[in-house]
């Protein structure tokens, strides 16, 4: 019992001294807040003091009040322009091509690009339920692109002209990607392009009804819509690189594509929840590094280098004047005599 009680007294004891070590602690930071306070009274005779707890409640308010703006700024500025960036990203190209008569340089497979992952994304979101923004920004970009392919096609030059990355008729010989299947993208008709839209829709809508409700199903449908949407700007780098020129393709496209990342970027992973999916992101950041490259391409090309006059567009063989070789003529000219 004696040592029992012993330890007790020692434990006690050891709890005192660490009391009083904790008052001494406290009591030298006063101290020293005191002096501080002081030499500022000395420096300053207008400063008036402030507790400590005081000055950290007032930073934490500021720090607050920040990052409330910015969520603000998050939560209702970024879905509008994301709604409204088909508008402002293709009005212009629509307007040029209307204006000129024209879409060479533009390159058809951008609207093709944009109609499929966006109708993909419609079909995605019935699983999938993402962020209600981004599903009337599919809308609007439906509806923009059908504006724009529908312009390009009226306006489409001849064959003899550049147009698309991938049926330029004076490289056909050079472009890889020049024989597609069926002529794919490349029909001289229009009425298979809007054939083609419509049957793949209906080929979505049967499929959402028959196998909709099966796991991974809006996941696949939301990968796919993504992965080709990141590919957007490959077809107008491809144009680009092959002509050295961005002639046709409209600065100001270009522009909202950069400044549509940089919001992207900041409604991906600064909002506040898990209604963004990590295929938007990732994706995103893929296509943010094209759309940097295009503008690095644009400063570098800009419109190309003027042609000079009087130059022919592509060389034909027909163009040239045939010369007979005097050894397989006769004397008058009228072929080798027998």
């Amino acid at each position: 019992m004696e040592e029992l009680e012993e330890l007790e007294e020692m434990e006690e004891m050891e709890e005192l001294e660490e009391l009083e070590e904790l008052e001494e602690m406290e009591e030298m930071a006063e101290m020293e807040e005191m002096a501080e306070m002081e030499e500022l009274e000395e420096m300053d005779p207008d400063y008036i003091p402030i507790h400590p707890s005081i000055r950290v409640f007032a930073s934490a308010r500021d720090e607050t009040a920040t990052m409330g703006l910015f969520g603000w700024l998050i939560e209702h500025i970024a879905p509008i322009f994301l709604i409204t960036s088909p508008i402002t990203s293709y009005t212009d190209q629509i307007y040029s091509i209307h204006r000129t008569c024209s879409s060479s340089g533009f390159s058809l497979d951008i609207p093709l690009i944009m109609l499929l992952a966006s109708i993909l994304k419609l079909f995605y979101w019935i699983g999938a339920r993402y962020d209600t923004s981004l599903l009337i920004q599919a809308c609007v970009m439906i509806v923009m692109q059908i504006l724009l392919l529908h312009v390009a096609l009226i306006h489409r030059p001849s064959l003899d002209i550049k147009h698309t990355p991938f049926s330029d008729a004076a490289l056909r010989s050079r472009n890889t990607f020049e024989n597609r299947p069926y002529h794919f993208w490349q029909w001289t008709s229009t009425r298979p392009y809007w054939h083609f839209l419509g049957y793949f829709t209906a080929a979505l809508l049967v499929l959402q009804v028959l196998v909709g409700t099966t796991p991974g199903y809006s996941h696949l449908l939301g990968g796919l819509a993504l992965s080709i949407e990141a590919t957007l700007p490959l077809p107008q780098i491809l144009s680009n690189h092959r002509t050295r020129s961005c002639k046709g393709f409209r600065l100001s496209v270009l522009g909202n594509w950069l400044v549509g990342d940089a919001f992207k970027m900041i409604f991906f992973f600064y909002k506040d929840g898990s209604d963004v999916p990590w295929a938007f992101k990732i994706c995103g950041v893929f296509q943010a590094s094209c759309d940097i490259y295009l503008g690095i391409q644009y400063y570098m090309f800009g419109d190309g280098e003027p042609e000079p006059r009087g130059a022919q567009k592509s060389w034909d063989p027909l163009d040239r004047p045939v010369e007979m070789d005097d050894r397989f003529t006769s004397g008058n000219g009228n072929g080798i005599g027998r």
